[in-house]
């Protein structure tokens, strides 16, 4: 293990888990008394990605330019990657690979099993993309990803540049042609996006806006648009469902559980701004989540889509 990872052991105490319920729909959710601090030290995480195979997670660390690894049997955390060229959201595909959005090389890439890593989406209409984002993959295989121009604006989470692109919009990859295709075009900052459960509708934050929106989908594309809820506290960021269809998403105080009719239901409060999250663990039932600097880690009494 390197010298600037920390094992969990060496971690402060863990703290109070703190929910706040702000309708009677959110009194049974619960979980652990004590929310832990899995891993300290980052400069902005993000990106968190469960493996049950190895049970291991895959984090980012973007400003650090690197890739964190934290073991479930071990409980200590390690470099998986470094340089990792900024990268930012990932998922596993339906063939356990890790797939994931780089603001270093502007791209979406596939780490395949024996480790090579495979470029899927450089250009749109043959001009570089801005910093994708986030991404998700839908059952027939399909990626969905975000491109807004954080990795650009600065040196901070990549390389500055100018934007090749007419605007930060939303792509669908085609698993079978490879072909990209814009399927939202009127984002301020798109981010954060989840499938519900029976894939009918898409859920999409734009963080420059501070809301949630909402999509149908069909097989000519997304339908709809309209604003599902806006964020109470900062801005809406990462985004994941439970099996009941609510709407798990990184907020600046916590996570905020959300209705699939837009209502706040409660909050999981957590000290530091949240950037992202994902369910995990053999049930899919422990919560993981990235804010700022650390990685935290609750089990609940929810089960995330599968």
């Amino acid at each position: 293990m390197t010298s600037d990872v920390r094992e969990a052991p060496a971690l402060t105490a863990p703290l109070p888990t703190r929910f706040t319920r702000e309708c009677a729909a959110f009194a049974t959710i619960n979980g652990d008394a004590w929310t832990e601090r899995l891993f300290t030290g980052g400069r902005w995480l993000e990106g968190p990605t469960y493996f049950p195979a190895g049970r291991f997670l895959v984090f980012s660390d973007i400003p650090n330019d690197r890739l964190l690894r934290w073991d479930e049997t071990s409980n200590v955390v390690s470099v998986f990657r470094s340089p990792a060229n900024f990268a930012n959201g990932h998922t596993r595909d339906r063939c356990g690979r890790l797939v994931s959005c780089e603001h270093g090389e502007r791209r979406v890439v596939r780490t395949e099993h024996d480790g090579r890593v495979c470029v899927l989406a450089d250009r749109y209409a043959g001009r570089r993309l801005n910093s994708p984002n986030d991404i998700v993959e839908r059952s027939d295989g399909s990626l969905w990803f975000t491109d807004p121009s954080y990795g650009i604006d600065s040196d901070y989470e990549g390389h500055k540049a100018i934007p090749e692109q007419d605007g930060c919009f939303v792509y669908r990859l085609d698993p079978v042609t490879g072909e990209l295709a814009v399927v939202a075009d009127d984002f301020v900052r798109p981010n954060g996006l989840a499938f519900s459960g029976d894939e009918t509708t898409l859920y999409i934050a734009d963080t420059g806006e501070r809301h949630i929106r909402t999509f149908a989908v069909t097989e000519a594309g997304l339908v709809g648009g309209a604003v599902l809820c806006e964020c109470a506290e900062g801005s809406f960021d990462g985004l994941r469902i439970d099996d009941e269809g609510r709407i798990w998403a990184a907020a600046h105080d916590g996570v905020h559980c959300i209705s699939p009719e837009g209502e706040l239901l409660g909050r999981l409060l957590i000290p530091e701004v949240v950037s992202n999250l994902t369910f995990g663990g053999s049930q899919r039932n422990q919560l993981f989540i990235t804010a700022t600097s650390t990685l935290y880690s609750v089990r609940v009494n929810v089960t995330g889509i599968g």
